[in-house]
């Protein structure tokens, strides 16, 4: 018996996936750009998140938005 860690990984992973399409739909950005990064997230997960975080829109991220 062993401690899987497979499914709690993909779960976060899934979390800041949503995380970056919702934020990345809700930005200011043209709309070509914004299918592209969504796009992008989609087909690669961790790198399109991790790629996103760095060189993404630079607006607020958070949430919820005054």
């Amino acid at each position: 018996m062993g401690f899987d860690l497979g499914g709690p990984i993909a779960l976060l992973v899934l979390v800041f996936d949503v995380y970056a399409i919702l934020q990345t739909a809700r930005s200011n950005t043209g709309s070509v750009a914004r299918v592209l990064w969504i796009v992008f997230i989609l087909l690669a997960p961790i790198i399109g998140f991790l790629f996103w975080l760095f060189l993404g829109p630079r607006e607020e991220r958070s949430l919820f938005r005054r």
